[in-house]
């Protein structure tokens, strides 16, 4: 019982750490800026394509382990309420 829950708990930990720096690197990431007088060709879209998708995937699995990460938690304490 008491090995369960430390477990669940060490889990959501571990969830919530990986979401964490999952969105550390995600706001990390910066594009460079455009001058006005620079004139933009299909490779400086296709780097801003790029950049955004990254990001974009980034934060998509950011928030996958922070479903994991608040799943794992609730199971630890259902298992807490129901287990003796």
């Amino acid at each position: 019982m008491t090995l369960l829950l430390t477990g669940l708990e060490i889990a959501a930990m571990v969830a919530a750490l990986v979401a964490a720096f999952l969105w550390w690197q995600s706001c990390r990431r910066t594009v460079r800026r455009v001058s006005r007088y620079e004139e933009l060709d299909a490779a400086d879209l296709n780097r801003l394509v790029v950049a955004i998708n990254r990001n974009q995937l980034l934060n998509g699995r950011a928030a996958l382990a922070s479903a994991v990460a608040a799943f794992l938690a609730a199971s630890s304490f259902a298992a807490a309420a129901i287990l003796p």
